[in-house]
């Protein structure tokens, strides 16, 4: 080789490392709570599947904050509820769906203080719920069961794990819930009333990913669902030993977790190819009802666009 040429080769050798390094996928952070539909992807991190140079599971106190996090970009995902994602889309955040992490069958329920044991006992009660869908869902099913009206109780707002101070302080009566706080609230002598498993299908829980990151972090998003869905094996193939590696977070026993996850269907992969590719009926029917009952609850003014709300593009090949 001659010199000339060593030396273009050798000043060019820095160049071709620093443009290697600027062509990395920059950093996936995942904004997401304490919730056992949710929990799968942080066991994922419990067992070394996440590369942390590469993708960062970021705690949120509530799926709230998960929100402001996506909306300002400190965040490129967020672990939400369906409402939640709609609210995104109405407010003119660019997010799409990239995983469907469960239903609701159960694990959301309204919890009161002894003595209130039936629906009917609700009248002039308050009654702690959180400013989304999913509780004015919850709150409307209940009070439909008990022939009621939202002018026969009075709303108190909470935020997540703020229902528990509520509960303790006594300025609920009862309050809607959701795991791993109704388990908690049992042991403080709550009693459950109602819960979704009386309207399956209706509170989802998702993964929303901006576009920027769709754009240009396909490899890290293709590598996190991979990863979930190892860990979601586990929890399918041995529950005991997923259950003691979750509960430490969730702040339940083993017990009390297995029992959680009783209240809801965590989807498989097969599930989410159906519920994410085209025409993706089930996850378009469930956003257009919880979009009407956000619009009906003055959540949202206007129903967003829902005719591209999702990508399989990410998730690995069914089996």
């Amino acid at each position: 080789m001659e010199r000339r040429q060593f030396l273009v080769t050798g000043a060019l050798a820095p160049l071709a490392a620093l443009l290697g390094c600027e062509a990395r996928e920059p950093l996936l952070r995942i904004s997401g709570i304490t919730w056992v539909g949710y929990e799968p992807l942080f066991l994922a991190r419990e067992l070394d599947l996440l590369p942390p140079e590469r993708i960062r599971l970021i705690e949120s106190p509530s799926n709230t904050n998960s929100l402001m996090q996506l909306a300002s970009g400190e965040v490129e995902a967020a672990t939400l509820t369906l409402d939640e994602f709609i609210l995104a889309r109405a407010g003119g955040i660019p997010v799409r769906i990239a995983l469907v992490f469960d239903t609701s069958q159960g694990a959301d329920v309204i919890m009161a203080r002894p003595g209130i044991d039936r629906l009917e006992d609700l009248a002039g009660r308050r009654i702690g719920v959180e400013d989304t869908a999913a509780g004015a869902l919850m709150l409307r099913k209940s009070l439909e069961a008990a022939g009621l009206t939202p002018d026969d109780v009075t709303r108190v707002p909470v935020i997540g794990g703020g229902q528990m101070d509520a509960y303790r302080h006594g300025e609920v009566d009862a309050v809607i819930s959701y795991e791993p706080f109704a388990s908690r609230l049992v042991a403080l002598g709550a009693n459950r009333l109602y819960d979704s498993s009386a309207f399956p299908g209706l509170i989802v829980d998702v993964l929303a990913v901006s576009e920027t990151a769709i754009d240009h972090q396909h490899t890290t998003l293709s590598d996190l669902l991979t990863a979930y869905f190892e860990a979601l094996a586990v929890v399918k193939s041995s529950p005991g030993r997923a259950h003691r590696l979750m509960a430490p977070r969730l702040g339940l026993t083993v017990e009390e977790t297995a029992e959680a996850y009783g209240g809801i269907a965590l989807l498989s992969l097969t599930d989410n190819h159906a519920w994410l590719e085209p025409p993706s009926a089930p996850l378009r029917e469930a956003a257009r009802t919880v979009a009407e009952i956000m619009q009906s609850n003055a959540l949202i003014e206007q129903i967003p666009d829902l005719s591209d709300l999702a990508t399989a593009r990410f998730l690995p090949e069914g089996p």
